[in-house]
């Protein structure tokens, strides 16, 4: 395992992942608000 963070730099891919699946929570969330059943929204 430490074989890959020899390759990569560990600051860089983890803020790279955290931002990824920030990004992807997010258009998660809009999908859903964009719905009709899962908009918490609107009641």
């Amino acid at each position: 395992m430490y074989r890959i963070w020899l390759l990569f730099d560990p600051r860089r891919s983890l803020t790279a992942l955290f931002t990824f699946l920030f990004v992807l929570a997010l258009l998660i969330h809009f999908i859903l608000l964009s719905t009709e059943k899962f908009n918490w929204f609107a009641g």
